[in-house]
């Protein structure tokens, strides 16, 4: 059994200490409590309608867990932009939330959840803690990180102990230290190629973990989507994680190393939205914003030109769906805006477009990301 030991936010970050906040709030520290703010009022609404339904009283907890960490969250936030006399972000509320609606998701399923909305916890949180200047807002982010560190573990535990949770693949010991002598360790497509090391190994199966859970919750938001265009998004990002799925599924196959199984046959029947539309788009363009991180860092540990040049293809493909569920935001006015430097008089205001949920950036910028991406896999094949 897992032990949920209760987590509180200490009393110095309780209420912001005058002394703390003499100076304003930098961009990056406006970025990151935003990112903060938006995404964990969004947990609320999730994690409130799951408790609504879990049966498992392991389960349960772990859930009770989560919610009040993400409640945690967004009332110091909130107490710090009072203080700051900052715009309190909408973010979601309980208007994008029908607690009491039909079951979507078996119990088993809000485990996989839970890791897989940790991990985008942990990378927003870890990136803050080195840019953050004031204490108030460094000590916030710290603790951020070390409960949701915690909670993660008491997630994989869970998980273990009811025994879906498969482990990556074990691999020999090495007998001694050794250096690489020819550029051939880096071949992928001719040659000799060597099987896969154990840091590839890593990213390709936290990418497959990723990519399992992304499609039970695009099956389930699918199925009960009211706005056909959104339900079509949907089922194009399915079929973009299954494909992802299978090709680094293959990857590991192919060297008879075990890959974590998909979990859709977690996903019930139900048509009845429990979320609305605006959260369930937002929502899926946050995880794939994040997942193409999760792309770009297997991509720098990953030598072997095969496998990198199937990261660098994934990151071009949802970087464009990113974008594309942006704009379906913006059609129905639901993409809140974060704060901004003031606008160059070079540039109009119409020809910025929202590329992903947390990072507003200009097309331009977007556009030549992926040119250096495309320049990449060039150079790797």
């Amino acid at each position: 059994m897992v032990t949920i030991k209760p987590v509180k936010l200490s009393s110095s970050l309780k209420h912001p200490a005058s002394d703390q906040t003499h100076n304003k709030l930098t961009s990056a520290e406006q970025g990151k409590l935003w990112a903060t703010y938006v995404g964990n009022t969004m947990s609320v609404c999730v994690l409130s309608y799951m408790l609504n339904h879990v049966e498992d009283r392991e389960i349960k907890k772990v859930l009770e867990h989560a919610i009040g960490l993400s409640r945690q969250f967004v009332q110091f936030i909130k107490e710090l932009y009072t203080k700051e006399n900052y715009p309190i972000p909408q973010g979601f509320t309980e208007q994008d939330v029908h607690i009491g609606a039909p079951r979507l998701f078996e119990d088993e399923f809000y485990l996989h959840y839970l890791k897989y909305v940790g991990k985008a916890g942990i990378s927003l949180y870890g990136i803050a803690i080195p840019l953050m200047t004031r204490p108030d807002v460094r000590d916030f982010f710290t603790q951020c990180i070390d409960q949701t560190v915690q909670f993660l573990n008491q997630v994989n535990e869970a998980l273990l102990s009811k025994g879906p949770l498969l482990k990556p693949a074990h691999i020999p010991y090495p007998d001694k230290i050794d250096f690489i002598h020819k550029q051939s360790y880096l071949n992928g497509f001719f040659g000799n190629v060597r099987p896969l090391q154990a840091l590839e190994i890593t990213h390709l199966y936290d990418n497959l973990e990723n990519n399992a859970t992304s499609k039970a919750v695009l099956i389930g938001f699918s199925q009960v989507a009211r706005l056909e265009q959104a339900r079509n998004y949907f089922l194009r990002g399915r079929e973009i994680a299954t494909k992802h799925y299978d090709i680094l599924h293959k990857v590991l196959q192919n060297e008879d190393l075990t890959s974590p199984n998909l979990i859709d046959p977690l996903v019930t029947t139900s048509t009845v939205a429990p979320f609305s539309d605006k959260l369930m788009l937002f929502h899926k363009l946050d995880m794939y914003a994040v997942r193409i991180r999760a792309y770009g860092n297997a991509v720098s540990m990953s030598p072997r030109h095969d496998v990198a040049e199937k990261y660098g293809r994934f990151i071009l493909e949802v970087g464009n769906y990113v974008e594309d569920g942006a704009n379906i935001l913006i059609d129905h006015g639901w993409l809140e805006r974060a704060s901004a430097s003031r606008e160059p008089r070079r540039f109009s205001f119409e020809r910025v477009n929202a590329c992903c949920t947390f990072r507003l950036c200009p097309h331009e910028v977007r556009q030549s990301l992926f040119r250096c991406a495309s320049f990449a896999i060039s150079i790797i094949l």
